[in-house]
């Protein structure tokens, strides 16, 4: 694989964990609230 796949494969991992990562929290702070 060339560096800029590798590169681009890690950018859109990081992406879609931290969007995942950030639903997660959401959803824990919306329970904690009511």
């Amino acid at each position: 694989m060339s560096t800029t796949a590798i590169v681009m494969m890690v950018v859109s991992m990081l992406v879609l964990w931290g969007g995942l990562g950030l639903a997660i929290l959401n959803i824990v702070r919306s329970d904690r609230q009511q």
